[in-house]
């Protein structure tokens, strides 16, 4: 029978700004359960005056960033996955925990480092029951809650790497698709998989320009199923409307190539079509979003509606 689990973000359970396959797990499921994983966001130096609670506040002071920024939770292992084997991480809910999140620019960082050179922080107020954030120069803004990351743990060969970067283990995708009712695939590479998540976001554009994302802490209720045998070179997901795949390359075109091949496989496999076809197909019917501009490893994520497939 499946349970339902809880891991909370406390100086046990998260690691700040990387990832290692030799990270151990802070909590064993089987496949089919679920658990509940919370994350936080935010430091005093961007938000000195946010209201932290007890656990956030103990992370932030007693713990060191390394290598990145982000303060995930996890990993989380699920019985039984090995390498080769796919993990699917299936969204059932996302909730805010703040009434705040932020939001930085910082020098020679973002999309145009060259027009913004000067570092600038803002703490943003959130109105979690209207689901909206107002910013100070006017405007108010729809929230969609979203993981920035969401991750297996690395190849083991590639040792301790930043959390800033994406890469075939997921990570720092910034897909703002991602909602609830989503499914995403993630390839395994170690035993276990060793799922981690954290980099909240309250609301994103496709590009995250100036850097960052309207930044905050968030609960996310997710069901995790191993898929035996379900190789795969990419993340990919399916969410309500969706499916997509996804292309990260320090040049944006090779991301397009890279989600555009992923996109081709996905639907030889699925529907049985040469390549041919699914490559005519994607020119009528597959729309190629730019995920991110700004994490080192750029993001391309290729979408095709799933009523078009049936």
């Amino acid at each position: 029978m499946a349970t339902t689990h809880r891991l909370d973000s406390n100086i046990e359970t998260v690691h700040w700004g990387y990832f290692d396959a030799q990270l151990p797990a802070r909590l064993e499921i089987e496949s089919g359960d679920t658990v509940v994983i919370d994350t936080v966001s935010g430091i005093p130096d961007i938000a000195p005056d946010a209201p932290y609670t007890a656990a956030h506040r103990e992370i932030v002071t007693k713990l060191k960033p390394q290598l990145g920024p982000h303060i995930l939770t996890g990993p989380v292992a699920v019985r039984g996955a090995m390498p080769g084997d796919a993990i699917e991480v299936r969204i059932q809910a996302l909730e805010l925990t703040a009434d705040w999140g932020w939001n930085v620019i910082r020098p020679l960082r973002g999309t145009l480092p060259e027009d913004f050179p000067h570092f600038e922080k803002r703490v943003i107020p959130m109105d979690r029951k209207a689901m909206t954030a107002t910013l100070s120069w006017g405007p108010t803004i729809p929230l969609q809650p979203f993981f920035g990351i969401m991750a297996t743990a690395p190849r083991p060969e590639y040792g301790r790497v930043s959390s800033v970067e994406p890469r075939e283990y997921g990570g720092n995708v910034d897909c703002k698709e991602y909602v609830p009712g989503t499914s995403l695939f993630l390839p395994v590479f170690v035993p276990g998989g060793n799922f981690s998540c954290g980099d909240g976001h309250a609301v994103q554009g496709d590009g995250e320009v100036c850097l960052t994302a309207l930044e905050t802490c968030l609960r996310g209720t997710f069901e995790m199923v191993l898929h035996k045998g379900m190789t795969l070179s990419m993340p990919r997901a399916i969410t309500p409307t969706h499916y997509i795949a996804l292309g990260m390359n320090e040049d944006l075109d090779d991301a397009a190539k890279q989600a555009l091949r992923e996109m081709i496989k996905w639907l030889v496999d699925m529907k049985g079509w040469t390549q041919s076809e699914a490559y005519v197909f994607c020119s009528l019917a597959c729309d190629l979003h730019v995920t991110q501009l700004v994490d080192g490893n750029k993001g391309i994520h290729a979408m095709v509606r799933r009523e078009l497939l049936g």
